[in-house]
């Protein structure tokens, strides 16, 4: 047995079509999350989701960080990240859905933000904004100045 060797790393990052999609307010990013979450469950379940820009704010892709709980979800700074530097992100907006339609930002949720801010600002890559959803309405932590 050979035990010098050790185990390949691979992280592959694919485009599936070439959004020329790009993002200039919290209302265009919420329309792109829309398409992303699962209607009928987003009164049911929180799911979080990260949606990664270029310098241009030309969105480079979405990704689904987690999805849990009735009141809450894990969020690990450290995916949210990887797959920044994965597809070489400027920019990227975050967004959840509280199931309660509560829009009020809980402390978890700004602490968590406040986590994945300062990563981020450590790899040269701007946190735009963080949106909570409802089935009827959103925040945007820019827009009240949360960031």
């Amino acid at each position: 047995m050979n035990y010098n060797i050790v185990n390949e790393i691979k992280l592959t990052y694919t485009r599936k079509g070439n959004s020329e999609k790009i993002i200039s307010s919290s209302r265009d990013a919420v329309k792109v999350f829309r398409q992303h979450f699962d209607t009928g469950e987003m009164d049911y379940r929180e799911s979080f989701y990260a949606l990664y820009l270029n310098q241009a704010n030309k969105v480079l892709g979405i990704k689904k960080i987690s999805e849990c709980g009735i009141a809450s979800t894990v969020v690990d700074v450290r995916i949210i990240m990887q797959a920044a530097l994965l597809c070489n992100a400027s920019g990227i907006i975050l967004a959840h859905n509280h199931p309660s339609g509560n829009l009020k930002p809980s402390q978890e949720d700004l602490n968590v933000t406040q986590k994945i801010k300062e990563a981020s600002q450590f790899l040269n890559i701007q946190l735009l904004d963080h949106c909570i959803l409802t089935s009827t309405a959103y925040i945007s932590f820019a827009d009240d100045g949360h960031l």
